[in-house]
């Protein structure tokens, strides 16, 4: 059997541990002919593929990023790229193809399989916000990332009796910058999926303040939308989804900080730097997990399928369900969150 593998969307560490497990399993213990797809769908589309042997990943799994390339390409944005890439699979000879990625990169694998093409999904984001799984790869390693970064701020800004807003990376889930905040002991943390309520976080500062602490930490998902203030994103471009560029509401909430309280505040954005790198030990297992049990759902012909992470087994369930909605920070561990502040 000839299969496809390809790695699209924003990278994430625990990727290559991905590629490492399905090639070795699927060519050991299968006996696949295995194509590494480059650039996510942009290979299929493209028919940029080349081979992938045990000998080509045995190395991978301390890796960060992705060895194959990544893109935010839809094929379905352009009818001329559908056309393409279902012209490419014949081309390449595929049996079947795995697609590693999230929401959206997912959301093109339950399309073509719809249409009938042979694809197993393999659930990606450090978001950690991909429906049906109860833990994606890469979120781990976002989160210590960012927890240590918040950590260095932490002494700077006792140092200089500062406030320092974190913006940490989170769209329309605040998984990370919860964990962070709960983690790193923020002093505030505002999440996407809840409103902003900047007057709380001015008088945590304020009351730190009187207390002697001296300095405060915030961290903010980049994905929230303070009041009467621009939406987040807008007048930004879009990608190849429709998802806007986001970045810049932690410097918009430190001068709202500084401007109502008085005390000298700064912002620092951690951006891509918590998602590069090499990968935490528990996202390297899950994804040699998730890469290990694509190739035997390719194998048991368990197609339109996606491998998940329900409680501490992986799992088989409908590719469909894990892109029908996003999964959000539920109120039990917000409640968590705003009860260690302050």
């Amino acid at each position: 059997m000839k299969v496809g593998i390809l790695t699209g969307g924003g990278d994430c560490p625990g990727l290559n541990a991905v590629l490492r497990a399905f090639v070795l399993r699927g060519v050991e213990k299968h006996g696949f002919e295995v194509l590494g797809l480059a650039d996510g769908w942009k290979g299929l589309v493209a028919g940029r593929a080349r081979p992938l042997t045990p000998a080509d990943v045995r190395d991978l799994v301390p890796v960060g990023g992705t060895v194959l390339g990544t893109s935010r390409t839809n094929l379905y944005k352009k009818p001329e790229d559908a056309d393409g890439a279902r012209a490419q699979w014949k081309t390449l000879g595929l049996d079947a193809l795995v697609a590693v990625g999230g929401e959206d990169t997912l959301g093109v694998a339950n399309r073509l399989s719809q249409e009938g093409y042979r694809v197993v999904g393999v659930p990606k984001t450090i978001d950690n916000d991909l429906n049906a799984t109860d833990y994606t790869f890469g979120f781990d390693s976002a989160v210590n990332v960012a927890m240590e970064c918040v950590d260095r701020v932490r002494t700077t800004a006792a140092s200089h009796h500062r406030t320092i807003v974190i913006e940490v990376m989170g769209r329309h889930a605040g998984w990370i910058a919860a964990h962070v905040g709960i983690a790193s002991g923020a002093h505030a943390t505002l999440l996407p999926e809840y409103p902003a309520d900047v007057e709380r976080v001015c008088e945590t500062v304020r009351r730190r303040k009187a207390s002697g602490a001296g300095y405060s930490l915030v961290v903010v998902a980049e994905g929230v939308e303070l009041p009467a203030g621009a939406a987040a994103g807008e007048g930004k471009p879009l990608d190849a989804f429709g998802h806007v560029r986001l970045g810049g509401v932690g410097e918009d909430l430190a001068a709202r900080i500084e401007k109502a309280t008085g005390a000298e505040t700064r912002s620092v954005v951690l951006g891509h730097v918590q998602r590069g790198g090499s990968p935490s030990a528990f996202d390297r297992v899950l994804g040699s997990r998730f890469g290990f049990a694509a190739a035997d759902l390719v194998a048991a012909g368990g197609f339109g399928q996606m491998v998940s992470l329900r409680g501490t087994e992986v799992v088989a369930v409908p590719l469909a369900s894990g892109v029908a909605a996003l999964k959000t920070v539920d109120k039990a561990l917000y409640d968590v969150v705003q009860g260690l502040e302050g």
